[in-house]
């Protein structure tokens, strides 16, 4: 039984369909890549995942059981979690303090930091980053930042995490790393929703990937079938051999 699946789902703005029908399943310990050109639909389909907006119509299973997810928090509970393009930290505030950030363990009625020191040393060692959980985000790089928001949503026992364009900032150096926890984190049965306009950045790491064209799902390629051309054909909607 798939971990994930979205259904028919449908979303409309004024003017613009941004999804029709659309259908996605996600295995347990999977990466999925999501791909498309700009105005596809991946963002669109990820917010509605992620609690971020409602879709028209459609339905959403996990572990086979029909789902509402009406808000981010919903989506947090059930296990998904959305790491956005642009980081959703606080540079301001230490390493600990962003993992914990609106939902810190209280003791007596104070905030209890052992409770958010202990928390983040093990969703830290989880993706194997050795750094001490009071250290100031803004002493990391920003390859550092981005695992510290990894750590956050696995410090919420997310079983479904969304990557939108995470390597987008980052140095080959910080991807490379980046791509080593991805892998550990599928090792470990974490289901993976990679989108990324980097092509071979899917080829490298996608076990299967899907491919969106005008809010619409155009083909699936498993991991034997992966090929650049192949990939961009499905966006553009036209062979690109003879190019």
């Amino acid at each position: 039984m798939p971990l994930l699946q979205a259904r028919s789902i449908d979303k409309r703005f004024p003017g613009v369909r941004a999804l029709h029908r659309v259908n996605l399943q996600l295995e347990q310990g999977e990466v999925l890549a999501l791909v498309g050109e700009n105005g596809a639909g991946k963002s669109t389909l990820m917010k509605i995942l992620a609690g971020i907006q409602p879709p028209d119509q459609g339905a959403i299973f996990l572990d086979g059981h029909a789902v509402q997810i009406d808000s981010p928090r919903r989506a947090a509970d059930l296990g998904i979690a959305l790491i956005h393009q642009e980081l959703y930290l606080c540079d301001n505030l230490s390493v600990g303090a962003n993992i914990y950030l609106g939902r810190e363990p209280q003791r007596r009625g104070l905030i209890d930091r052992r409770a958010i020191d202990e928390g983040a040393r093990r969703a830290l060692a989880q993706i194997n980053l050795d750094i001490a959980p009071d250290t100031p985000l803004n002493q990391l790089p920003i390859g550092h930042q981005q695992m510290v928001e990894i750590a956050k949503a696995l410090s919420t026992q997310a079983r479904v995490l969304i990557m939108d364009e995470p390597t987008s900032s980052l140095t080959s150096e910080e991807s490379a790393a980046l791509f080593s926890v991805i892998r550990e984190l599928r090792a470990q049965g974490v289901s993976i929703i990679y989108i990324s306009h980097r092509l071979g950045e899917v080829g490298e790491l996608a076990d299967r990937v899907s491919v969106l064209r005008d809010g619409e799902n155009v083909g699936e390629l498993n991991r034997d079938e992966i090929d650049r051309n192949r990939m961009v054909s499905l966006m553009v909607g036209r062979d690109i051999s003879q190019y």
